[in-house]
């Protein structure tokens, strides 16, 4: 899909021009003034480039000025006439406009105050995708994929996109996971129409042996969200041949390397250092926080990459960073479980009749999916293995799957505290079916990359599926 330019007009390049200048040497003409903004996430543009440039009676005459931290600008010195005003920035290029430009007149020396910014959400959702209707419901995610090592645009990369749909029908529930492709520029530009929203949409780049993480774009009710993505090349080598070890903590089983380098601090919901939190990104290097809340991350993958930051009594925040040079240090604030459990009411029965710790893991781990009794009443399935249908990041066919770094992998599962799978043997449909029904199911706790040491037993690369019954 090739992107619809807003405006077809292109602003003129700024050319030098003599001061203006009265009989007693004095400088005359008027100022004009503004502020740029970005209308997408409503601030201030800051570093863009504004250009005013004559468009009859003086032919070379022009000027130009670069917005501020609050994204304001001032031209001195202004002739009486009309000029062509409009500004340059790298957000333009990374979501395809060309600048837009408007008309302004100067008359004698009085001030001229002219506001610019980057078109609404809306309207770059119309001009990406077209008029909003009954078939184009959707919202635009639109960007630029670049390559991490050198900052150039990279055309011919796939972006994936993916969320999650659940149909209800007179059979039950069914789960979907609808999926958008669409294949950047020359100039490294791409967008995704007919996307949900609000809801959150899985991206993920890829080209050859280079690629992004599959990282999380929330969109509210707005029309239009911009992502950047840099792609990066990811060498994967087994943990035996590192030596990084965390006290208790053990690396996975294949750790991602590479040459780049990532800092920034970690503090709390007060701004006090956090110091002890470990932070990594997922599957790659990890380190602790120092006293100072201060962690560097070396010999990391470059390009978009999840960060993972976890603490005791935190709750754990992921987000997507880029490991690119000269990359600003990223600040991360860690909230307390009880502050965000605190605004859920908790209705469930207890599982404790047997010592599980379902109901202790629910409250405080901070990590996993889990479904309670209520939720395996509510979804009303007929055969276990339909449960996992509507969790994201597992798939039924045949067997069991799930979805990790590298590629789809296969679970470790327990019941009732016994594993009861092998590793690297596939768990199949039949087996789990066969061997508990939905109706003497208590809770099921799904992990991912973080397992709890009790659920991991081996290290096979992949989560595991904890099912506890009610006898």
């Amino acid at each position: 899909m090739r992107f619809v330019h807003l405006v077809l007009l292109t602003l003129l390049a700024p050319v030098a021009a003599a001061p203006n200048l009265d009989s007693t040497g004095h400088h005359t003409g008027a100022t004009v003034s503004g502020v740029v903004r970005d209308s997408i996430a409503r601030v201030p543009l800051a570093g863009a480039v504004v250009q005013l440039v004559a468009v009859d009676g003086m032919p070379r005459f022009g000027r130009s000025a670069t917005s501020d931290s609050l994204g304001r600008f001032a031209l001195t010195e202004i002739p009486e006439g009309r000029y062509q005003i409009g500004f340059l920035h790298a957000m333009l290029d990374s979501l395809g406009l060309e600048p837009s430009v408007r008309e302004v007149e100067v008359v004698g020396n009085e001030p001229v105050r002219v506001d610019l910014g980057i078109p609404s959400p809306a309207r770059l959702r119309d001009a990406i995708c077209g008029p909003r209707s009954t078939a184009n419901p959707g919202a635009a995610v639109a960007g630029v994929v670049r390559d991490s090592r050198d900052g150039s645009p990279a055309g011919g990369v796939d972006v994936i996109g993916e969320w999650i749909e659940l149909d209800f029908g007179p059979n039950g529930m069914r789960t979907r996971t609808p999926r958008l492709v669409a294949t950047t520029e020359a100039n490294g530009w791409f967008a995704l129409c007919n996307v949900p929203s609000p809801g959150v949409l899985s991206v993920m780049a890829w080209r050859g042996a280079d690629s992004t993480d599959q990282v999380e774009v929330k969109l509210t009710s707005e029309d239009f969200v911009r992502r950047e993505l840099f792609l990066g090349p990811a060498r994967a080598v087994p943990a035996a041949d590192t030596t990084a070890r965390l006290d208790s903590l053990t690396l996975p089983p294949r750790v991602r390397r590479g040459d780049g380098h990532l800092t920034g601090t970690v503090v709390t919901a007060q701004g006090q250092p956090l110091a002890g939190a470990i932070v990594n990104l997922l599957d790659g290097p990890r380190t602790r926080t120092n006293d100072r809340g201060q962690w560097t991350l070396v010999d990391a993958p470059s390009g978009t990459r999840v960060l993972e930051v976890r603490a005791i009594s935190y709750y754990p925040e992921r987000r997507a960073v880029n490991v690119v040079a000269g990359a600003a240090p990223v600040r991360v604030v860690l909230l307390t479980l009880k502050a965000v459990l605190d605004t859920v009411r908790v209705t469930a029965a207890r599982l404790t009749d047997h010592g599980s710790g379902f109901e202790n893991r629910r409250r405080t781990i901070g990590i996993g999916r889990f479904l309670t009794r209520e939720d395996i009443v509510r979804r009303a399935v007929q055969e276990t293995s339909d449960l996992f249908r509507t969790v994201p990041g597992l798939r039924v066919e045949s067997e069991i799957l799930m979805k990790s770094a590298f590629d789809d992998c296969w679970p470790s599962v327990y019941i009732d505290n016994n594993m009861v799978s092998k590793p690297d043997v596939a768990l199949t449909k039949i087996d789990i079916d066969a061997w508990v029904r939905p109706n003497e199911i208590a809770g099921i706790e799904i992990y991912y990359d973080q397992v709890p040491p009790q659920f991991q037993r081996v290290m096979t690369g992949c989560g595991s599926i904890v099912i506890w019954t009610r006898k």
